[in-house]
């Protein structure tokens, strides 16, 4: 076999054998085909697409190019919850013991943010001492014991798709349904999960700008995952304004643990309730989305879903007790507030805009080696459809250096549009996809 055949074949728009597609992912892993010949192939796929077939065999040769995370020694129906990624995505960070709580053991493996805001893996560091460096057995021994533990992903995990999009990113290749959707399924498949709950995020602070394309990502997801074996289903969610009010990594643990106390944000509580309704269903706790709420608001009401983001906490090496008093959280020496310059209702919000300024204040990376500064970032108080008089604050700025600081306010200032009539309200979920 010839890898000049497959890309001849792909570019005449043939469509490519499994056999093939693992024999040019194997060989370009191991080093033995060459970045340019595997660029040409990037690029025949993205001008002729790919056949639902070929999508699936690119996900399990991906997947399976590293290692596969068994967890049958997991009791239960273990469930696996991804996002597309968006500003002030905290969501894992309480819907995850809600999770637990209701009974679905939650094994997941997390990453850092790279970018505006912190990943999941970051925000958790805001608990001093907590770990994520876990071994297999650690990971799936607290898992039994608590339900639920989050593990940094492993270098040996889908290495295939590091490659890929590495190439993809420098050759203007990555804007493809079946190479996205592929990317993001081969690490859910080799993190062993049984079932799987996708939020894909659509609006200007997300990948998907488009609601249609939104739709489409979630859909060839779902197939993947239905194809590869797995309970999948997806939620197409709005990401046109930051989630919830904090965009920063304590910040979010801070809004997180207040939703456990049923004390959260409208739309971060209700996306949570969404996302875990589809986890308690497809983990067998409910048999439809108004019993699984009324269990996720079960544990909420009674305080074991925050006892379980405790013990969560505790068994990665946490300071639990940051859980119960959030001062112990880290503290930007700076707070301000970003009065608004005119009074009207917020029209619109550039949300990929806010999360820059979180990125300013040190709350994300430009690279992988930055350091992050776990304190930063802002807190809004007024949102789209709000109304605000001139003078009153728009957000709340965290912060811990003043020329960052003011860099930062004035393009928040820039992100925010008045109108003087009320802006129709969009909905938060804009459906499901199973």
């Amino acid at each position: 076999m010839r890898m000049y055949d497959i890309i001849m074949k792909k570019r005449d728009g043939g469509e490519l054998s499994e056999e093939e597609i693992n024999f040019f992912v194997e060989n370009y892993t191991k080093g033995i085909i060459p970045d340019y010949q595997v660029s040409a192939l990037m690029m025949a796929i993205y001008f002729r697409k790919m056949t639902e077939a070929e999508t699936l065999a690119l996900t399990m040769a991906m997947a399976r190019s590293g290692d596969m995370l068994h967890l049958s020694a997991i009791q239960g129906v273990k469930v696996d919850k991804h996002s597309t990624g968006g500003v002030g995505d905290k969501t894992s960070l309480a819907l995850t013991p809600m999770a637990a709580a209701c009974g679905i053991p939650v094994a997941k493996m997390s990453g850092r943010g790279l970018g505006h805001t912190g990943g999941t893996i970051d925000k958790l560091e805001s608990f001093e001492g907590f770990d994520t460096a876990l071994t297999t057995k650690r990971f799936i021994d607290n898992v039994n014991k608590i339900g639920i533990a989050i593990m940094g992903q492993t270098a040996d995990l889908a290495p295939a798709d590091k490659k890929l999009y590495a190439l993809r990113d420098v050759t203007a290749t990555v804007d493809n349904m079946s190479l996205i959707a592929s990317s993001i399924m081969s690490k859910k498949l080799a993190a062993g999960a049984d079932a799987i709950v996708l939020d894909v995020k659509t609006g200007s602070g997300a990948f998907m700008k488009s609601q249609e394309d939104a739709f489409a990502l979630a859909g060839e997801m779902v197939r993947i995952g239905k194809n590869a074996g797995r309970k999948t289903v997806a939620i197409v969610s709005d990401m046109d304004q930051p989630l919830g009010q904090a965009v920063g990594n304590a910040l979010e643990v801070k809004e997180a643990i207040a939703t456990l106390k049923g004390e959260g944000p409208a739309d971060f509580t209700e996306l949570c309730m969404s996302l875990g309704a589809q986890m308690l269903i497809v983990g067998g706790r409910a048999c439809e989305e108004t019993q699984a709420k009324e269990l996720l608001w079960k544990v909420i009401e009674d305080g074991s879903a925050l006892k379980k983001l405790a013990e969560f906490v505790e068994a990665q090496g946490g300071n639990p007790a940051a859980v119960y008093d959030t001062q112990l959280l880290p503290k930007a020496r700076l707070i301000r507030e970003i009065p608004s310059p005119i009074s009207g209702y917020i029209g619109h919000i550039a949300c990929d805009e806010i999360g820059v300024c979180s990125l300013i204040l040190g709350g994300g990376r430009e690279t992988k080696e930055s350091a992050i500064d776990l304190s930063v970032g802002l807190v809004l108080s007024k949102k789209i459809g709000d109304y605000v008089r001139a003078g009153e604050p728009l957000a709340v700025i965290h912060a811990n250096d003043e020329r960052k600081l003011a860099a930062a306010e004035e393009r928040f200032l820039q992100a925010y549009d008045f109108v003087q009539e009320k802006p129709v309200k969009k909905p938060l979920v804009k459906g499901i996809v199973n």
